[in-house]
């Protein structure tokens, strides 16, 4: 006889059914397998092995060749829905048809990131969309969409937010903690995580490796008080790569990884991502847990059931009816086409005077350090075609009309004995360092050891010298290939591009005695020459000391080819391995030194000169004396293609930069200053004058606005007006429209986006423009009360071509819900509940959830809270406090009471008790708490 069916087999069943099926079925051994990142095949079920993650940022990534597409950032400067969810269907079209070749490709993809980009010196600015959360949700949901799939039962792929909650820095990463008031949490941090969960087409998060108030993301209480209530799909928490041990090992939250795994099971977290493929010391763990009464089997039966519940909407146990499992699309012309579409949309003019577009017979000289480079990110696949911005501009201009000058340093190094380091010459074999075939971790790849190591003869090689800022530099063979250090320590000509968990081919030249040091940064350590080659040494004692031998100068060879144009090019900008990626935020918005020194090189020779920057974020620049700037993100395979059309006017540019463009490392805030109201961050806040604002981009068209129409009615507000073009050729425009509120009784933005649309317009034609914004989206969190408030009164609406460039607007005035002052007498208050503070941090109240207030570095803090309610009146206050300090209160204006402070030494920053003391207050007031030590507030009551 067949044995039957079992009905989590059956596809006629709601998965929820079969997900029960198969939970009754499985051990606790399983399921606890289940935990890790890779959870291990249980074959008595016929049930297959499944890792979650796989990386797909703008392409599939780590896994060898596929379409690159351009970096996040890039794609958020479209401003374009429709564009970024066909570039997340291709992605994901290509995961499945790289899964069939190879299962190591997972259906579980690791994004987007939809970490705002509050602070332009984070090293990952790359990976996000958009300092505002409602053009990240936007874009975010896009992609999403077209990584999901839109059958309505199976899933192409499995998308999952990166990195829940408040993440903007690579500095201390894993122990910093973000101080984030309940107005940033609920108006920003939170809402761009929310809308796009909302959406639908989102499997899950991650969450960051940072701490929110003290208290790591890897126990959010949010991921159970809000993100699950967002959806009714199961989501998948997953750790990010090692933060489940950090908890123990970095941040020394617990004592024991037992504690620590059990803690962040029972907040949310489903998968364990640590250890790499090594599942053991995380099943331990667990089984350590449950062992100790730290978990019980439901905790893990929560989690393994989500998973399930994801592997069963990507149709693993549903081939015949999975429509995406014999899908095959990859690197198609049709994907070919979208990178290029892509990259060309990503394109922002910043500025330009009338030298762009070039006309067709102008000679172009093309010069700086990116410009024949067509770089990759650390979330980049491997390139099956490129494109640089030279090779895109000799295919549109001709060879003979474009010159070229890279604008490096040509040097040699001298040994004391008056040798120079030589490269031998090597047969040209393929790189096993960048293996096309993929990695599932590329950071473990290690370099190239195939080669020979340098040595030193009497006329040396003669090597590119490259100066990416803060004298990190990398040095390149006439072969093109970079110096590197593998785990030998050898130093060899090895390496295509920089790159790496730990890049191997950077360097720094150390004044020293009558020469330098060469020192290597990826190990910390200086060349030496040695009789078997070059290498690096033991310590200083052993280093070498060189002589710096400048064959030319890169300002000479740009001036010669400046000189000889007609305009001139500066492509210039970031290697996304060095100086801001991953791991590593950067000092300053200025371009590197070496970089500043080509442009006003190019500057001199020829006053035509357009500066096109590409890069991972934005700079501060002298655009002043410039006929014409542009920006892009990295582009991808088609960047060069791309640029060259823009250039030439055969593609009008309309991309919008989606952050802030500040003028000077002055307008920033500390890069750990995650109170965007506070502290006046991004295009909501700022009071100053950027270089560029939010929204900012041109075009070769012009475009007018007119007849402005707005109303309110069944809890939306109605705007539409008319966009025309008024140039001379074709072009995208994007219509954007922000709101203001015009007598708020708390900060409010200076402006904020509503919604935004791009489009195609031909010369002459026009087009009527409309949005429905839900009354909702005006509203703010109101600290007094725990809850969002539409407050009435005048809001202006604000319709232009960016956040500063104000074409059209009216106001209406709202109905809304009043202000109600808090009612303190009856209910107290949070002290994380404050209108406005100054000195102080947020911090965990409990290790599992709550929040409370200390003075930062236990200094002095104050706390305002405005309106509070004592009713007919009272006598005493209580208030809940762990630490050592005092606690001053005063009444609006007024004296402040005297100090209250323990008796008794807390026994730790948990250990609450509670002070009582004379506090006599009637009717409404605002309230002033001055805090002292290392004191922690938690509540404040009040009695009598």
């Amino acid at each position: 006889m067949t044995a039957p069916t079992p009905p989590f087999r059956d596809p006629r069943l709601p998965f929820a059914k079969r997900v029960d099926d198969l939970m009754s079925r499985l051990t606790l051994d399983e399921k606890t397998a289940f935990l890790h990142q890779f959870a291990p095949a249980v074959e008595r079920l016929g049930i297959a092995a499944f890792r979650t993650g796989q990386e797909a940022l703008h392409g599939v990534a780590w896994m060898g060749p596929a379409t690159v597409f351009p970096q996040a950032v890039g794609l958020g400067a479209t401003w374009n829905q429709d564009l970024v969810r066909r570039v997340g269907e291709a992605v994901s079209r290509e995961a499945r048809a790289m899964r069939a070749r190879d299962e190591r490709v997972g259906l579980n993809v690791w994004s987007p990131t939809v970490n705002l980009l509050r602070h332009p010196l984070w090293g990952r600015n790359e990976e996000g969309y958009s300092e505002d959360p409602k053009l990240t949700s936007a874009i975010a949901t896009a992609y999403t969409r077209g990584l999901r799939g839109d059958d309505p039962v199976y899933w192409r792929t499995a998308p999952v937010l990166k990195h829940w909650l408040a993440h903007n820095n690579e500095t201390a990463r894993d122990t910093s903690s973000s101080s984030v008031r309940p107005r940033v949490l609920h108006e920003y941090d939170l809402r761009a995580f929310r809308e796009t969960v909302e959406a639908g087409a989102v499997a899950g998060v991650m969450p960051a490796y940072n701490l929110v108030n003290g208290r790591p993301n890897h126990l959010s209480p949010h991921l159970g008080l809000h993100l699950r209530t967002w959806t009714e799909e199961d989501l998948l928490v997953c750790s990010d790569a090692g933060a489940p041990s950090n908890l123990v090992d970095s941040e020394h939250y617990f004592d024991t990884h037992e504690e620590a795994t059990a803690a962040a099971l029972r907040a949310g977290v489903d998968s364990f991502t640590d250890h790499g493929t090594d599942s053991s010391k995380i099943v331990a763990r667990v089984r350590g847990a449950l062992e100790q009464g730290l978990l019980t089997e439901a905790d893990v039966d929560a989690a393994v059931r989500r998973q399930l519940s994801v592997r069963f909407r990507l149709g693993e146990f549903d081939p015949e009816h999975d429509p995406y499992a014999k899908k095959r699309d990859f690197d198609t012309p049709e994907h070919r086409a979208l990178a290029r579409e892509a990259a060309e949309q990503a394109v922002v003019l910043l500025k330009n005077d009338g030298v762009l577009p070039l006309d067709p017979g102008t000679r172009v000289a093309v010069v700086g350090l990116l410009a024949d480079e067509c770089k990759l990110d650390w979330y980049s696949g491997t390139l099956i075609h490129r494109s640089t911005p030279l090779e895109g501009l000799y295919e549109r201009f001709g060879a003979d009309r474009v010159s070229f000058a890279e604008g490096v340093d040509r040097v040699r190094l001298r040994t004391a004995d008056g040798t120079f380091l030589h490269v031998l010459p090597s047969d040209d074999v393929p790189d096993g360092a960048r293996a096309a075939e993929g990695a599932l971790d590329p950071a473990l790849l290690a370099g190239r050891t195939d080669l020979p190591p340098l040595t030193t003869d009497a006329t040396g090689t003669e090597l590119a010298l490259i100066d990416w800022g803060e004298g990190v530099l990398t040095l390149r063979a006439p072969d093109g290939r970079y110096l590197s250090v593998a785990e030998d320590g050898y130093v060899r000509a090895s390496a295509d591009q920089p790159g790496g968990w730990v890049v191997q081919e950077t360097f720094r030249l150390e004044p020293h005695e009558n020469g330098h040091l060469l020192r290597h940064t990826g190990t910390g350590r200086p060349v030496q020459v040695a009789a078997d080659g070059v290498k690096v040494a033991a310590d200083d004692a052993d280093a070498e000391v060189f002589g710096l031998t400048v064959a030319e100068r890169g300002e000479d060879a740009v001036r010669r080819v400046a000189s000889a144009a007609d305009v001139v090019v500066v492509i210039a900008g970031n290697d996304p391995h060095i100086n801001g990626r991953e791991t590593e935020d950067r000092t300053t918005l200025r371009l590197p030194g070496q970089q500043e020194r080509l442009l006003r090189a190019a500057r001199a020779a020829n006053p035509a000169t357009v500066l096109a920057l590409v890069s991972a974020y934005p700079y501060a620049v002298d655009a002043g004396t410039l006929p014409a700037v542009l920006w892009t993100a990295h582009g991808g395979q088609a960047a060069g293609t791309a640029l060259a059309r823009v250039l030439a006017g055969d593609v009008s540019p309309a991309g919008r930069l989606p952050q802030t463009w500040y003028a000077d490392d002055a307008d920033l805030p500390d890069l750990l200053d995650y109170d965007v109201i506070g502290g006046r961050q991004t295009y909501l806040y700022f009071e100053g004058t950027p270089l560029f604002p939010f929204g900012h981009g041109l075009s070769y068209a012009s475009f007018g606005y007119a007849d402005l129409a707005a109303e309110v009615g069944d809890g939306t507000v109605s705007v539409s007006f008319t966009v025309t073009n008024t140039g001379e050729v074709a072009a995208d425009e994007v219509a954007q429209l922000y709101v203001r509120a015009e007598a708020p009784s708390v900060p409010r933005p200076r402006r904020e986006l509503l919604a935004h649309r791009r489009f195609t317009l031909a010369p002459g034609t026009s087009t009527r423009v409309a949005f429905d914004v839900p009354l909702s989206a005006l509203a703010f969190w109101d600290v007094a009360h725990g809850r969002w408030r539409l407050e009435p009164g005048p809001y202006a609406l604000l319709v232009g071509a960016s956040s500063e460039d104000v074409r059209l607007s009216t106001t209406l005035t709202l109905d809304g819900e009043p202000a109600a002052p808090r009612p303190v007498g009856e209910h107290g208050l949070e002290a994380a509940d404050f209108d406005e503070q100054s000195g102080t941090e947020i911090v965990d109240r409990t290790k599992t959830a709550g929040d409370a207030v200390t003075p930062a570095a236990g200094g002095t803090g104050e706390l305002l809270y405005r309106a509070c309610d004592f009713d007919t009146g009272v006598t005493r206050t209580t208030l809940s406090v762990a630490g050592t300090g005092t606690v001053e209160m005063a009444l609006d204006g007024g004296a402040w009471t005297p100090a209250l402070s323990p008796s008794a030494l807390s026994a730790g920053p948990y250990d609450y008790t509670e002070l009582d003391g004379a506090f006599t207050a009637g009717g409404v007031h605002d309230l002033r708490i001055r805090l002292r030590g290392s004191l922690r507030l938690a509540h404040v009551g009040f009695s009598g």
